[in-house]
């Protein structure tokens, strides 16, 4: 059984492009405040759906169904722009920037095609966002949400989806390890 996501990975331009307005607003927040798990930007994604359990069995079917389902919705334009963050910028535990366009019918689409797969996926609220750091426990976090309102970064376009396994533990500091398993392209 592997922990998956069907997600959007933004291209290197648009996480270079992002990494750089963090990098030296990152650096003074580690040093003022220990709070702070940056996620490193190689890990940048847009999650559209969720699965804890991805049963072996099930993988097969799921690439299925998610090659179907992408093949129905057209390739867009979207960039990064502004900021967030859950649940809300007063007790944060999670800060966010945001993006331009809709990612609802990708994420319900795919959601649809998981639990066709009969892979269960998690029924949280879908909001479109990319995540920028964790914080150890929830704090004020205004100032970085305006920061973010100033950010917009360059126009990319959304041409495929991606199957990513999580690896939880393997990564850089014990973070998670993602591994691309499949991609799926969005009509042209």
């Amino acid at each position: 059984m592997s922990r998956m996501f069907v997600a959007v990975i933004p291209p290197e331009e648009a996480v270079e492009d992002l990494d750089d307005f963090l990098s030296v607003r990152r650096s003074a927040a580690a040093a003022s405040d220990g709070r702070w798990r940056w996620a490193p930007s190689h890990s940048f994604h847009v999650t559209l759906a969720f699965a804890a359990h991805v049963p072996e069995q099930a993988f097969e079917s799921l690439c299925e169904r998610l090659e179907s389902a992408a093949g129905k919705h057209a390739a867009y334009d979207t960039r990064i722009v502004g900021g967030g963050a859950f649940p809300d910028p007063d007790r944060a535990k999670v800060l966010v920037a945001g993006l331009e366009g809709s990612f609802d019918d990708l994420a319900a689409a795919s959601r649809r095609a998981a639990s066709t797969a009969g892979v269960a996926v998690d029924g949280q609220r879908f909001r479109a966002h990319v995540t920028l750091a964790r914080l150890g426990r929830p704090a004020n976090v205004t100032r970085w949400v305006r920061l973010l309102d100033t950010y917009a970064g360059p126009t990319w376009q959304v041409s495929e989806m991606a199957l990513v396994e999580s690896h939880l533990g393997e990564g850089p500091r014990r973070g998670p390890r993602h591994e691309v398993r499949a991609t799926f392209p969005l009509s042209a």
